[in-house]
Parts: C-alpha cells; structure tokens; sequence
C-alpha cells in the first residue's frame, strides 16, 4: 500500500512531521476506527479522524438529529432534523474527506452485537452518554483486546482517558462500580456548554491518532479533566487493578449493562396517546424528568416523580390502569418502566416514545 498524489497532497503537513511521515500516514490510511455515538462527543471526533485520512470510520448510532442536537453536535443543521445520526454523519465525514470509508451501523451497542462490532476494528471511542455503555464497550474491548478511548462530559467539565492499552488500566480499574440512577450525571437533564464536547472530542480524537501512530505520551492510566468555567486541566494518576482488569464479557456482571441486554418495555407514539387521552378513559401520565423541567411545561394533567427518587412514589402509582411514561427524550422513562416492571411488578405501563420532545414537534 502507498499514497496517491492526492493523498500526499492532503496530508502534506502530517507527511511534514518526523514523527508521521509517510509510515505514519500509510498506518492511519489502514486504521479502523469505531466511534460509537455520533452526538456531541462522536462529532468532533468523526470530523478530526476524517481529516487526519483514518482509512475507515465506523459509526454507530440509533438515534436521529434532534433541534436540541443543534447547539453542539457540529455535524449536523436544521435540514437534517428527523434524519439517522449514523448515516448523516457518514455523509458529513465524506464532505470532510472523500478519502476516508465509512462504515454505518444505525443500532445501539447491545450485549448482543457488541462482540462483532468491536471485533472488526483496531480503535474503539466511546462518545456514549450512558454508564451502562461505557461498561459494555470496556468488557468487549478488554476481552477482543482493543484499546478504548474514552470521554465524557457534564455541565461546564470533561473528562478523557485511554484504557486498555498496551497492559494498562481499564476503565473498570477506574471505576470499578457503576453509579445509581440517582448518582449518575444526565447532560439531558441538566443541560452541557456547546463547546465542551468540541474540546472533549478533540482530545478524545488526538488520543487515537497518538494510539494508532504509536507516538508521544498515551493517556494510559491518567485521567485528564477539564474545567471550562475556570480553564484549568488536572491529570490524575490511577493504577492497573488486577482484579478489575480481568472482567470482561463473559465474566463481569451483566447487571452493570442490563438495560442493554434487551428488556420488554412497551412504548405508545405521540399519536396514539393523544387518541387516549380524548377517549373515556384516558391513561394516568407520570413526569420522570427534574422538578426544574416539569415546571418549564408537562403533559396536562401529568404528576411529577423524578427518576432519582422514583422509588418513594411508586405507592402512588396505578396498578390496573394504564401509566405512560414519559420524560425529555424517552431515554429516562425508558430507565424508569425497566425500573417499575423489575423491581415492583408493574405490568400496566407505556413508554412514550421520543418524550416530550416528540410531544412539541407534533403539536
């Protein structure tokens, strides 16, 4: 294999550097890479591979371009709304550069197609916004031996490091527990700065270019964290554990990635909910987001029961009658039906699909 004129052309300030070269550039041309979430983090990732000429991008998204997307996933504008992540990125990244081949895989990660994903690439990054994932992708890169590079962001803070590389840490030896519901952070509850995922993302892109090239210092066991409201960075050290590093898929609790696993959550469109709501008996409506954004607009008629304190109010949840579920996205009422039905046995409720997002675009 060799470069093209064009390729030389392009890629003339990296091929400038003693550190790339031609070698360099030559590895990065064969380097697959899978970038899972194509939001926030997944964007400015996608759009720096892509340019540095990483041979095949893998990109894997279930969902579709949102207006609230807008305001920091760079890939995408107002004429994309309603459209596939996945396959609207692809698009995107060969604008940026035609070079590059792109592998669309419009699904979540899933206990049951994580292996294969994995396994066909040389680079996993985690753009995801959940724990649960997070825990998924590091279980199949410690087992297929991949290394990870992992970020994540809320409010005005970020954080990026590298795990499974070359015998280091993992991100189980980091945190070795999941947090509760009620602990873990949700950026679409509580909102994130536009631009911290472009700095987060950036970095998280600038890691797989040193892991792929074999250059400079990895952030191998260092976590790097990033303040924008102050513009101070701090590297944290943490060590291999070994107890934690030998858990991957097939040895680590499934429970850390159970909603992944596949549960039996009934959902109801917009549509239908509202042809429910004008029927004789129309179904009891429970509000899982923050007190903040259910006082900023609710479904009429709707209470309020947070997903962090779901559990205090279940007393007052109907049994029989049918409960819709709903909250910003569908993503938390989603946690709190598979919450409802596991641990107290309801079997009456709907998840609203889309949330009240999907509620104010068909209004």
């Amino acid at each position: 294999m060799s470069l093209t004129t064009e390729e030389r052309q392009v890629y003339r300030r990296h091929l400038q550097l003693p550190e790339i070269g031609e070698a360099g550039q030559l590895r990065l041309k064969a380097a697959r890479v899978l970038v899972v979430g194509a939001g926030g983090l997944g964007c400015p990732v996608l759009q720096y591979l892509a340019a540095a000429g990483v041979g095949t991008l893998g990109i894997v998204d279930a969902d579709t371009v949102d207006r609230s997307n807008l305001q920091r996933q760079i890939l995408y504008g107002p004429a994309d709304l309603g459209q596939p992540k996945a396959a609207t990125a692809a698009k995107a990244v060969r604008r940026i550069n035609p070079l590059v081949k792109t592998e669309v895989h419009p699904c979540r990660v899933t206990l049951g197609n994580v292996r294969e994903l994995v396994s066909q690439y040389d680079v996993v990054v985690d753009g995801s916004d959940n724990f649960p994932t997070r825990y998924l992708l590091n279980d199949a890169c410690v087992l297929l031996g991949k290394p990870l590079i992992s970020g994540a962001i809320y409010k005005f803070e970020g954080q990026v490091s590298v795990f499974n590389y070359d015998g280091g840490p993992t991100y189980r030896c980091l945190f070795p527990q999941p947090p509760t519901a009620a602990e873990a952070p949700n950026c679409d509850a509580t909102g994130v700065l536009g631009v911290l995922p472009g700095l987060v993302g950036t970095a998280q892109a600038t890691e797989t270019l040193k892991v792929l090239l074999g250059i400079g210092e990895i952030l191998s066991g260092r976590l790097w964290l990033f303040d924008a409201l102050t513009f101070q960075t701090r590297t944290l050290k943490f060590a291999r554990r070994p107890e934690q590093a030998a858990l991957h898929l097939g040895t680590a609790p499934t429970t850390d990635y159970a909603e992944l696993c596949g549960t039996n959550v009934q959902s109801i469109t917009v549509a239908e909910l509202h042809q429910r709501l004008d029927s004789n008996q129309p179904p009891f409506l429970l509000d899982v987001r923050e007190p903040h954004e259910f006082a900023a607009g609710h479904l009429p008629g709707a209470t309020s029961l947070p997903l962090s304190v779901l559990e205090k109010g279940v007393a007052t949840l109907p049994k029989q009658h049918p409960v819709v579920v709903y909250c910003h996205s569908g993503r938390r009422s989603t946690q709190a039906v598979e919450r409802l039905q596991a641990e107290f046995g309801l079997i009456n409720l709907l998840n609203l699909e889309g949330g009240m997002v999907a509620w104010e675009d068909a209004a």
